[in-house]
């Protein structure tokens, strides 16, 4: 009861942090949504200001149409200079230079006001954009990624468009400083200064505006982009945030490959085989956006001359090396040509598949880690990756590529199992040789095969069972006894073994009248049964055969006390085709497992002081040798000799093809097949019976030792209406409801005897 308490408790608890937290995600969300409402209030500022200095231009020329007329007339005057008339043309003709002056640096000022505000918003626009490119690496390796370009397109298309017209009123600037210049004239130094600053914002704009919208990636692997492999197709798509384009202008985009590669010995060297350009027409720019998509690049690796072989031995391993794509394009837009490049994140480039776990390892790493997108000899003296980073992208591993991350007890257990339980979470830094390399215990099996593993079983063969939450998974095998052995007997879990490559085993929990707690687990069900046999199935069918060859299904509660059928009823609901029914009799594969002598023992590993469990005799029975499976009775009888009370009648005794006949133990009684009716052993024989032998009977060797005492429910009494018409004889105390499919003798059998937990 108290435990009980303690998980409503934990689970309250859980409920308030998870409320807590939604409440504080607005105010997170707070500073970004003013930080947009501020760029779209400056955007609508310029566009205000950039209407304001079209007026002022607009009336500049007026000013300098009215200079320019009266300057003519007044050149086309003779008379002398001490006329009146004269005189005053020649003062109006200073005032309305004097105006014009004036206006031109009014509209400078004005410039440089609008220029200033524009370099604001650039600077309010590069960051956004750089949050979404490290969005963009985080969400390669699994993370999710918040809203994608649309936004900045609209923002970077304003920005450009405002500039781009700032850059031709000062080409309008310049072109009246031609008409009419005069001594100390504003527009001599102040349009070439104001130009320079307009050209490189909108280089500087245009260039960071150039991105790589979706990074390669092959169409067979789309959950692990950066990884190529050689003669197999992959695509990229860049994009152009400012979606401005002439139009008659055509746009070309070009792909290439290590344009500056690191001067290392045994780097390798790729070529682009199939085309590596792609055009953009203006009806497409205008309809889709500044869009190239690749989607048919094929790399090949260059050889090395004559031999037809590659050299590669470098210090870096295959997929260690690091390699980047460029694409770049020519644009060009009202006279203003730039040749933009853009980069992708490195890449991994193998030349067989089983190559791409490790590899993703590397891509995992490097964009977890690296703090330098173009680093390519990352992996000369790669970093150490603290728990606070590589906890987080181990669980986007599993909620980006099966749709449910991982929960802080099972982080906790993979924390532990890198770094040791007794390891502080703030001091504790993994290498990336023992992420990749090092065996992790208690397996023989580097920590990133054995989770690259797990991650791959459950995506094939258990992705419904674990979004829904019904598969504990990384657990421990202490903390998996801490949890059971508090439940009532029958309760179970799914854990992931730890010494197997992706398999997952069922644990369990017996008690025992002495108040001895046996905890067992399954071998481990890997991808080749799953592909054969569903888990669920294999939950509700399993049978575990008792010490009396009774088979049960010792499943009954999935932890911590949910019924095992309203878990998982709704995965095994089959459709019955009751035509088929009438043809044959319905079989199914079922997993069994036996109970052994050495199975009651448990591992010493496995054992805990107050639950340690001793085999006894049962009371009564002697400690003799075991009586041999060739013994000759038939003397015995012609003596007369008193074998105690006859057994019940038994003409006929029938083996269940799915079980698995074994000694019992706790009774040691022998019993033969072809007995008669009427005979029945004594516990205890006079061991001069042992000395009398016949040959070997022509049986098998697991049939010799049979119990037949216990074989009741096979008995010669049963009906033929009692038999299922889709299956086998109903057991003792079965009804036709209890189940919707009964056992044809067509089981599954596990590899090996059923033994206590150590997977």
């Amino acid at each position: 009861m108290i435990f009980n308490l303690l998980l409503e408790e934990k689970r309250i608890l859980i409920q308030a942090q998870r409320a807590q937290s939604e409440q504080e995600e607005p105010a997170l969300e707070a500073p970004a949504e003013s930080q947009q409402h501020e760029i779209e209030s400056r955007i609508l500022e310029l566009t205000v200001m950039m209407e304001k200095l079209v007026k002022c231009i607009c009336q500049l020329k007026d000013q300098q149409d009215v200079f320019c007329f009266r300057y003519k007339i007044q050149a086309q005057v003779k008379t002398p200079c001490l006329d009146p008339h004269q005189t005053r043309q020649q003062q109006l003709l200073q005032e309305t230079l004097n105006e014009l002056d004036k206006r031109r640096k009014e509209v400078l000022d004005a410039i440089k006001a609008l220029l200033g505000r524009l370099t604001t918003l650039v600077e309010l626009l590069l960051p956004r954009l750089e949050e979404w490119k490290i969005q963009q690496q985080k969400a390669c390796i699994g993370a999710p990624l918040n809203g994608g370009l649309e936004q900045l397109e609209k923002w970077f298309t304003a920005g450009a468009k405002l500039l781009f017209h700032l850059w031709q009123l000062l080409k309008e600037l310049e072109g009246l400083r031609h008409l009419v210049s005069y001594q100390d004239d504003p527009l001599t130094k102040g349009v070439d200064l104001r130009k320079a600053q307009v050209t490189e914002l909108l280089q500087r704009l245009l260039h960071r505006a150039f991105v790589v919208e979706t990074q390669p990636c092959m169409p067979q692997t789309p959950h692990r982009p950066l990884i190529l492999k050689t003669g197999s197709k992959f695509t990229v798509q860049t994009r152009l945030l400012v979606r401005l384009q002439e139009g008659n202008e055509l746009l070309t985009a070009e792909v290439s490959i290590d344009r500056n590669p690191p001067q290392s010995q045994g780097f390798r060297k790729f070529n682009i085989m199939t085309s590596n350009q792609k055009t953009l027409t203006p009806e497409k720019g205008q309809s889709q956006g500044l869009i190239w998509d690749f989607g048919y690049l094929t790399l090949s690796e260059q050889r090395s001359g004559g031999s037809g072989k590659s050299c590669n031995k470098g210090m870096l391993g295959v997929t260690e090396e690091l390699h980047i794509i460029s694409i770049t394009v020519k644009y060009a837009y009202q006279g203003l040509k730039q040749e933009l490049t853009t980069d992708t994140l490195p890449v991994v480039i193998i030349s067989n598949m089983n190559q791409l776990s490790i590899a993703w390892a590397s891509v995992l790493w490097f964009n977890l880690l690296s703090s330098n997108p173009q680093n390519q000899q990352f992996f000369s003296s790669p970093p150490k990756a603290s728990w606070s980073l590589l906890g987080p992208a181990l669980s986007w591993q599993f909620s980006s590529y099966v749709g449910r991350g991982l929960d802080s007890d099972q982080l906790n257990m993979l924390r532990n199992k890198l770094f040791g339980q007794n390891s502080r979470t703030e001091g504790a830094w993994l290498s990336w040789a023992d992420f990749t390399k090092r065996e992790s215990p208690p397996g023989k099996l580097p920590f990133w095969t054995w989770l690259d593993k797990i991650l791959e079983l459950v995506h094939d063969h258990l992705k419904d069972l674990w979004n829904d939450g019904h598969i504990m998974g990384f657990v421990s095998r202490s903390q998996e006894r801490r949890l059971l052995k508090k439940t009532i007997s029958g309760t179970f879990l799914l854990r992931f073994s730890e010494t197997s490559e992706g398999g997952i085993t069922c644990s369990w929990v017996e008690h025992q009248d002495d108040d001895k707690v046996l905890i067992y687990s399954v071998q481990p069900f890997t991808k080749e049964v799953l592909q054969s046999l569903p888990l669920t199935k294999i939950i509700r069918d399993y049978q575990l055969l008792t010490e009396e060859n009774i088979p049960e299904n010792p499943l009954r509660f999935l932890y911590p006390r949910t019924p095992r059928d309203e878990a998982f009823g709704c995965y095994y609901q089959e459709k019955v085709n009751l035509q088929e029914r009438r043809k044959y009799l319905k079989h199914r594969l079922i997993v069994v497992s036996n109970r052994q002598v050495d199975e009651l023992q448990q591992p010493l590993e496995l054992k805990l002081e107050p639950e340690v469990e001793s085999l006894e005799l049962e009371p009564g029975l002697a400690p003799v040798p075991q009586l041999e499976p060739c013994l000759d009775l038939e003397p015995l009888l012609a003596a007369g000799l008193d074998l105690g009370p006859t057994l019940e009648p038994m003409p006929e005794s029938t083996l269940e093809p799915m079980l698995e006949p074994t000694l019992d133990v706790v009774s040691q009684r022998v019993s033969e097949p072809n007995l008669g009716p009427e005979l029945k052993l004594e516990p205890i024989l006079d061991p001069v019976s042992q000395a009398v032998t016949e040959p070997e009977p022509d049986l098998p060797h697991d049939l010799r030792h049979l119990n037949t005492e216990e074989m009741e429910i096979f008995r010669n009494s049963m009906k033929i209406e009692e038999i299922m018409p889709n299956g086998d004889p109903l057991l003792a105390g079965q009804n036709t409801v209890d189940e919707a499919y009964v056992f044809h003798p067509s089981h599954f059998y596990t590899d090996g005897p059923l033994i206590p937990s150590d997977y």
